[in-house]
């Protein structure tokens, strides 16, 4: 028979120790001695929630301003295009989703991947022949933002790091500095429509690079890439053997006069994962339903990249049933005249945004070739009352009530971004106060060496 010993000694000063001594078939066994524990309560925010840090809601959050009570507030901040109700999605999208639910069939568990049915869907709607895709190479996730996070989390490590656009989508640092990632940040030209700046993103590459993001068309520029200069971008990526993580979620929302090329098809050696979704170009965001093409045409992902997206998945066990069991519908049905008149909206509030605020002196607006956004930059120089694009932000918001948010959020100071999804009489009226704000701060250039002495 087997018999356990615990004795407990302590006297004086000294903590009580355990000495633990166990007796198997009359073989002594000891332990050591285990100082006790008492118990306390000790409980920690974990280090990968220290780690997360939101730039765009630190900057919006700190900005302590209250909007002008006699102007009505007009928000050209949210990148939401649901908000004012001037675009609401079509009949054939929202009818998908009552069939579906009245159909019963869509209430338990979906792998963890997404319904094969619904894979098939995407990847025959994606699919051509420059970038050919089946179901085996769709993975269907929580949004967009979902998509990019399982995208980085497969492809990096921490300690390693990632080339991020300069002005960009805010969520890849978040993620990012989450997971242990450095980010290293590569400029956007601004002056070129907002193309990369080629030579700086290949001098950032190093043995530690894990993957290069792309956002095309993109948040918060507007800007949409030509197919030479993604051809120019693969080369530099095919180079330096670095991946690519395709942030495609404002993929066709393009102007008229523009074209949009998914940049899988033109790599022929680059393996790409695109993220997208229904957010953007269905306006449903709030349904978030996403989706990672894997492209992978040289088999340099192979199975493992396949194999650990299939078990980062799990950990939430895919997106919403009741949008799946709709996509086949929506991906197939809806007409492409909503398509054109979402776009036609989009372009008209561009050039109405583009052409009033060009006129205003002290402001350099970037014409955007489709998304939602248009940026604004500003000559700090003519208005030096303010310190930066934070400061000139939060004055128009307590003067004009208008809310524009500042590029700081994006990595890019002494510019603002414009969105475009507004309705159109609150897209002029905003430029008009953006106006008469300006006209009231603006300095020429004696009068803003004049403010320069007096500092």
């Amino acid at each position: 028979m087997d018999s356990y010993v615990i004795q407990v000694n302590g006297h004086g000063d000294h903590a009580p120790v355990l000495d633990v001594h166990l007796s198997t078939n009359g073989n002594s066994l000891s332990l050591g001695k285990v100082k006790g524990r008492k118990p306390r309560w000790a409980v920690r925010a974990s280090e990968m929630s220290k780690k997360t840090f939101n730039p765009v809601r630190a900057i919006v959050d700190s900005m302590k301003v209250e909007p002008n009570p006699k102007k009505t507030m007009i928000s050209l901040s949210l990148g939401d295009p649901t908000v004012f109700g001037n675009l609401p999605t079509n009949d054939e999208v929202t009818q998908a989703v009552k069939e579906v639910l009245d159909s019963g069939h869509y209430n338990g568990y979906a792998p963890s991947v997404g319904y094969k049915s619904c894979r098939e869907a995407v990847a025959a709607y994606y699919s051509c022949p420059e970038a050919p895709l089946q179901a085996q190479d769709v993975i269907l996730t929580s949004g967009c933002s979902q998509a990019i996070e399982l995208a980085l989390a497969v492809l990096a490590n921490p300690g390693q790091n990632i080339l991020v656009p300069r002005p960009g989508f805010s969520l890849y640092k978040t993620l990012a500095l989450s997971m242990g990632i450095e980010v290293k940040l590569y400029n956007l030209l601004p002056e070129k429509s907002w193309e990369i700046d080629l030579k700086h993103l290949e001098s950032l590459v190093d043995e530690k690079t894990a993957c290069l993001i792309v956002n095309n068309p993109s948040n918060p520029c507007g800007s949409v890439f030509s197919k030479s200069h993604l051809q120019k971008i693969l080369a530099v990526a095919s180079r330096q053997c670095v991946p690519i993580l395709a942030d495609e979620i404002y993929g066709d929302m393009v102007f008229a006069d523009c074209k949009y090329e998914p940049i899988a098809t033109l790599s022929t050696n680059v393996p790409i994962l695109s993220c997208g979704g229904l957010a953007k170009r269905w306006l449903v965001p709030g349904w978030r339903m996403g989706w990672i093409l894997i492209h992978d045409r040289r088999d340099i992902f192979g199975n493992e990249i396949r194999d650990g997206l299939l078990r980062l998945s799990q950990r939430i066990l895919g997106p919403c049933t009741i949008v799946q069991g709709a996509l086949e519908h929506i991906l197939n049905r809806t007409p492409p005249e909503f398509y054109h008149n979402t776009l036609s909206i989009l372009k008209s509030n561009a050039d109405l945004c583009y052409a009033a605020l060009s006129a205003i002196p002290g402001l350099q607006p970037v014409q955007p070739a489709g998304a939602m956004y248009l940026m604004v930059g500003i000559e700090m120089e003519h208005f030096p009352e303010f310190e930066n694009d934070v400061e000139f932000t939060e004055r128009l918001i307590s003067e004009q009530s208008v809310f524009c948010l500042p590029a700081t959020c994006f990595e890019y100071p002494n510019f603002f971004r414009v969105v475009i999804t507004v309705p159109e009489e609150m897209i002029l009226e905003a430029c008009s106060r953006i106006q008469e704000f300006c006209e009231m701060h603006y300095q020429g250039a004696e009068g803003a060496q004049d403010m320069e002495c007096d500092k």
